[in-house]
């Protein structure tokens, strides 16, 4: 996969030209600039969306003002596409002079910037995607969202307890997907459970209908799904189509289906759904009543997981800056953020000193009804949980 996006020699030696006669983002300025990349249009624009206004919020309550410089967000609409992330990466380095790199709302746009970041010596905050090898592209991305392995292994513990012996999985043909395909069925594997068959849905124009009737006339006891956010209304919907709310198969998933974005527009067919995530928007604590109370008059709609990477990314850049007492070095700011903890709205988190990737409570839910609205309701926690595939090597 790596490949595909590879960073050449010759773009590398010219971008370190660039910066070295652009006098370099660790240089000391009055302002630090986050360049914020993110899919703003296009099929994943919600995710944009979310993380924009999670970062602006933060700003807008914690002030523009850090360690006696001035924060400014700039933020960039790369439509999802890695060739653009790269060359909106470049641009952001060379042109603006950019501290830190942020956003990246998929994982082949994080693969296409990491060697960037490495040259540059830049903080990279992943803030959505969630493949886990991410973080290992350069020593410089620290992450704040979630991986799927994480998410993954909760679910599949909770459908061996719950009576699931044999299962499908369906899953986005991409690395997150991939991800959660293999945990699971390693997961379930291990409790003494059987995957009786894979199926992977093309990442762009997704049709369930004709792998769903596969699932159909196999009749697992449950179907383990993984979509990315905000494709879960359309695969709810060809889900209800083929019969299978009705068929007996249990539907088990990662949050990212029933996204808080989008899961009340889904309807009462989507209540009893079981999910195991990170965050979600009924998460009950006074932090997260007051991130949703703010971040809903500011967006006028409810965040999602998305959201809270963003807000979480913010926090992390502004605590690593007031560590460096305003230095913008990027391998002073990387060191600073490792080992970091905070109460999030999402619960405790803590950023991996060895991994640079999160460590965070895993919740159980189940779609219920709250005031007339459809939540993740939260019933069972995995407390602390690192990411696993890391953690086994």
């Amino acid at each position: 996969m790596t490949s595909r996006f590879a960073f050449t020699r010759r773009a590398a030696i010219a971008l370190g030209g660039a910066l070295m006669l652009a006098g370099g983002p660790a240089l000391a300025q009055e302002t630090v600039k986050i360049g914020l990349i993110l899919p703003m249009t296009g099929p994943f624009a919600s995710t944009g969306r979310q993380i924009e206004a999670a970062a602006k919020l933060y700003i807008a309550e914690k002030g523009a003002t850090v360690a006696g410089k001035k924060v400014e967000l700039i933020v960039k609409d790369d439509t999802g596409t890695p060739d653009v992330t790269r060359r909106i990466a470049q641009e952001l380095l060379v042109n603006d002079k950019v501290s830190f790199l942020a956003g990246f709302g998929l994982t082949p746009l994080a693969f296409a910037v990491a060697p960037l970041a490495t040259q540059s010596k830049t903080p990279m905050i992943v803030m959505a995607a969630a493949t886990s090898s991410i973080t290992e592209q350069s020593p410089f991305i620290v992450r704040t969202s979630f991986t799927l392995p994480q998410v993954t292994i909760g679910i599949a513990d909770w459908a061996a307890k719950n009576g699931v012996k044999k299962a499908m999985t369906l899953v986005s043909d991409y690395g997150p997907g991939i991800d959660a395909e293999k945990a699971f069925k390693d997961r379930l594997t291990a409790a003494g459970g059987e995957v009786t068959g894979e199926v992977r849905i093309p990442l762009r124009n997704p049709d369930f209908a004709p792998f769903l009737q596969r699932v159909s006339d196999a009749k697992p006891d449950a179907l383990f799904v993984f979509v990315p956010s905000g494709v879960g209304s359309q695969f709810m919907k060809q889900f209800v189509e083929r019969g299978l709310d009705k068929s007996g198969v249990r539907l088990i998933a990662t949050g990212d289906v029933t996204d808080d974005d989008i899961v009340d527009s889904m309807g009462d067919v989507a209540l009893g759904t079981i999910t195991t995530h990170h965050y979600s928007a009924n998460h009950n604590s006074p932090e997260n009543k007051a991130f949703v109370a703010a971040f809903t008059k500011a967006a006028n709609v409810r965040p999602n997981f998305m959201a809270v990477g963003g807000w979480d990314g913010m926090h992390l850049i502004y605590e690593a800056l007031k560590k460096t007492n305003g230095a913008t070095d990027g391998t002073a700011l990387v060191e600073a953020m490792k080992g970091m903890s905070w109460t999030s709205p999402r619960g405790p988190i803590s950023i991996d000193a060895k991994t640079r990737d999160i460590v965070q409570n895993v919740y159980v839910r189940k779609i219920e009804k709250v005031d007339g609205q459809l939540y993740n309701v939260e019933f069972s926690t995995f407390e602390a949980v690192p990411d696993p595939v890391k953690a086994g090597k």
